[in-house]
């Protein structure tokens, strides 16, 4: 469908979140039963924009699953939509986002129980630790089924956490290194249980293999005023035991890098414990995502060279190699790029650009209109004609049909007058 691009770098609609009753909706509430927490479970989900007719119907997203759903689902689901649609952005893939409210933090998020670890926890705030395992079974057998039964997902996951949260995500890297493809560890709690438990991950961190995962860590300054990281280095109180356990975990990890891990951290000096989560987490996903977004030139918007072409398809090869499952170049931005050559009289290239597109998304009526436009302008009537008819057999599309009758009557007058 006719939609000429001549602003340069916007390729793709700006994205918006659903409206209903003069609402915006930006998810939905779900629910599942476990037997194993034995209680109801609700969770958050945030699926991305699909406009009908504009987008191949069978498009999958991979999954993100959210700790403490509560407090950043919005955010996160946001930055997403952000760095995936808005503007054109391909930073990162359109994902869905799965946020998981919390009923009790304590138990779901540590490890093991604890009877208390002083100053961090008494024994009253440590009554209900440890239940960390038979959280991670509740995702793994009672969520993730649930969520890939009802939503478009790829088998391609990310596991966020802060705090409690982040210690979760590490806790779940060593021990079920493959639930997740990659993990964004927040602040984590690696002084949990007096450290013992950071003593376990290193062990395990130096055992295992971890082809095709990725680790980041962020880390705030949770440092009293006057501390510096040298100071650090060779401070024991207990005010820096906190930021002191995470170091110590980054220094290991950098010093014996785990087989086959991408690992990547970051200390952030200007944030605390509260502000850290936003800032790593974008961080985070540019890291995990660092070879999905495609670089255009100026020549692949201005020249009629159809190299382009080429190096999209070479580049989503090695995206879907990183993924494990086939991934196309989104079709409306190919769709953008194709009417952007067709403005221009360039024939060629837009040729080559909406072949790709009707290649790679034969279910799409929008790729067989796009290319019935081209076909018009190209005054080559037969294949438009057979091209939009494709298009509303899809479509049904009241346009296509306009554009279809008048390409049929202008045939049709053609061949008269002939005779």
């Amino acid at each position: 469908m006719k939609n000429i691009f001549l602003v340069l770098f916007v390729l793709s609609s700006l994205g918006s979140r659903s409206q209903i009753d003069n609402k915006i909706v930006i998810g939905k509430v779900d629910s599942v039963y476990s037997t194993i927490l034995k209680e109801q479970r609700k969770v958050w989900v945030y699926t991305p924009n699909m406009k009908a007719g504009m987008q191949d119907p069978g498009k999958r997203y991979p999954v993100v699953y959210l700790l403490d759903g509560e407090g950043h689902f919005e955010s996160v689901a946001g930055m997403i939509q952000q760095l995936s649609q808005v503007n054109g952005n391909t930073i990162v893939p359109e994902m869905i986002v799965v946020g998981i409210p919390n009923t009790d933090r304590t138990r779901d998020l540590t490890p093991t129980h604890v009877v208390n670890d002083p100053p961090m926890m008494d024994s009253n705030s440590s009554k209900s630790t440890g239940g960390g395992e038979n959280f991670t079974s509740f995702m793994a057998k009672e969520l993730m089924p649930h969520i890939d039964s009802l939503y478009p997902t790829q088998p391609f996951r990310v596991l966020i956490g802060h705090s409690f949260g982040g210690l979760a995500v590490i806790n779940i890297i060593t021990n079920h290194t493959k639930l997740f493809n990659a993990y964004i560890a927040i602040d984590p709690s690696m002084w949990y249980d007096k450290e013992q438990f950071l003593k376990v991950t290193q062990k395990k961190l130096a055992s295992q293999k971890y082809n095709g995962t990725s680790l980041y860590v962020g880390i705030a300054n949770t440092m009293s005023e006057g501390m510096t990281l040298e100071k650090l280095e060779k401070d024991t109180s207990v005010g820096t035991r906190h930021i002191r356990s995470i170091f110590a975990m980054d220094k290991f990890i950098k010093a014996n890098p785990p087989n086959g891990l991408k690992y990547a951290s970051r200390f952030y000096p200007d944030d605390d414990h509260g502000s850290v989560p936003l800032i790593s987490e974008y961080d985070g996903f540019r890291f995990i995502f660092s070879w999905y977004r495609f670089k255009f030139s100026m020549a692949d918007f201005m020249g009629p060279d159809t190299g382009v072409v080429q190096r999209m398809k070479q580049h989503y090869q090695t995206v879907s190699h990183e993924f494990g499952f086939k991934v196309s170049p989104p079709e409306m931005q190919i769709n953008g790029l194709g009417y952007n050559a067709l403005s221009q009289k360039q024939y060629a290239k837009a040729a080559a650009l909406f072949k790709m597109n009707i290649e790679n998304y034969p279910e799409s009526g929008n790729v067989y209109d796009s290319y019935a436009d081209l076909l018009v302008a190209q005054k080559d009537t037969l294949k438009a004609i057979a091209n939009y008819q494709k298009a509303f057999a899809i479509t049904k599309s009241e346009e296509t049909k306009q554009k279809l009758d008048q390409v049929q009557g202008k045939s049709t007058f053609t061949l008269t007058a002939k005779e």
